[in-house]
């Protein structure tokens, strides 16, 4: 092939602020401008003012497509016609999907065999062709890049593309509009494309601004490069925020946020499911797990920030599985103590539930879940164990329930 159309991560150079400026009048019009509201109840909770930057919003509900329009849009005539290709099983594989439909572009997606079928369909309804190609990223990598080796395809990389970091640093001049008084900003880091592009921009105008990158536990590849002043590899992990489980940052993108970042923080799951919960439920936000993490950091730790600092949350995606989503609601309840299962030991007599479930009635707890087990090993012959799964107001209302049972003498254990 005429153009050269592999990736390599070696002949990259970073872009300057006014490419940034340049890629956003390339995007005018093909991506949303997103909007960033403070919110009253997320300020309370942290100690500081809270600002959210929903870009759970935009187009493909996720930041990707800023960079993913960027790199297509740049295309010469013959790369266009050859088409681009990608690997993904998340939010960039929607992202330049959409991008290569709006500019009429051949575009193909490489997935692992095994990536949720809803992220195969939405992918494919944006026009792209999906090939699904090994059993997890690193080998539909490889299958990509063979692929672009012999039909001439234009790789897309997700994160580690001067074009793609310029397209995720539009987000940065944003909020230099709509935040002028902002002190901090705190976003979430997986390959480091987005913290990247935000940084060259605000660092730019308002250098003053701190930027804290946060990451998952179970991936802190970028923390660790960057303190130990190389590129560093995450042996295989877990977390729910798969958009920021990344086992090896950007090379391009690490030089960036070596430069500029002012800290990489850690968060866990935990923290990012109780957060998810609260957006839903205060905010009437579906925010993924990645999205969800600089938040989840700010609520856990939110007193190290002035209490009249101007704290930007960057929400960077809404694209959640629905049965993840279901658990998230019950463990955020759980989590909240606005839901407990109990398991309590009655005499097997008639009446006996009856009077744990007046106490239960008085005290204004909904009960959602009652199960009966009389015939496990742990229940003695002549009694009956009862699971029961309340819906309560708080940890107080929780309180006062097991209160209930401590005087009434029932035998009780929570469960959850």
């Amino acid at each position: 092939m005429n153009h050269d159309s592999v990736w390599k991560p070696g002949r990259q150079k970073a872009p300057a602020f006014e490419d940034i400026v340049k890629v956003r009048e390339l995007l005018e019009g093909t991506v949303r401008k997103t909007p960033v509201q403070h919110s009253r109840t997320f300020s309370r909770l942290a100690g500081t003012n809270v600002y959210l930057k929903q870009e759970c919003l935009q187009l493909t509900g996720s930041f990707k497509v800023r960079g993913a329009m960027a790199k297509v849009s740049k295309l010469s005539e013959e790369q266009a016609g050859y088409g681009v290709i990608a690997a993904s099983a998340g939010n960039h594989a929607q992202g330049v999907a959409y991008a290569s439909a709006k500019k009429g572009v051949p575009c193909t997606i490489v997935m692992p065999k095994n990536a949720s079928p809803a992220k195969v369909a939405a992918t494919k309804s944006y026009g792209a062709n999906v090939v699904q190609q090994g059993y997890n990223y690193d080998e539909a990598w490889e299958a990509t890049q063979e692929m672009a080796k012999k039909e001439g395809m234009t790789i897309i990389h997700a994160f580690d593309d001067p074009d793609v970091i310029a397209g995720q640093g539009t987000l940065g001049l944003e909020l230099l509009e709509d935040m002028p008084d902002m002190d901090r900003i705190y976003l979430p880091v997986g390959g480091g494309g987005l913290a990247a592009g935000v940084a060259i921009a605000v660092k730019e105008r308002r250098p003053g601004v701190k930027i804290i990158g946060v990451e998952s536990k179970a991936f802190p590849a970028m923390k660790n490069s960057v303190e130990k002043g190389s590129l560093q590899s995450m042996k295989a992990g877990y977390t729910i925020a798969d958009g920021i489980s990344v086992k090896s940052p950007g090379k391009l993108a690490y030089e960036i946020i070596s430069k500029h970042l002012d800290d990489i923080v850690l968060i866990d799951d935990t923290a990012i499911v109780k957060t998810m919960f609260l957006l839903m439920e205060r905010a009437k936000l579906v925010v993924e797990p990645a999205g969800a993490a600089s938040l989840a950091y700010l609520l856990s730790n939110g007193h190290r920030a002035g209490k009249n600092e101007g704290v930007v949350s960057i929400l960077s995606g809404g694209n959640v599985d629905m049965y993840l989503l279901g658990q998230v609601v019950a463990k955020g309840l759980m989590q909240m103590g606005r839901m407990v299962k109990i398991f309590i030991l009655l005499p097997d007599k008639p009446g006996a539930l009856k009077e744990v479930v007046d106490g239960i009635s008085e005290l204004s707890v909904n009960i959602v879940e009652v199960e009966h087990d009389r015939l496990s090993s742990n229940i003695p012959a002549g009694t009956a164990g009862v699971y029961l799964s309340l819906e309560l107001e708080s940890e107080k209302h929780s309180q006062r329930l097991i209160e209930m049972f401590k005087k009434k003498g029932i035998e009780f254990k929570l469960v959850s």
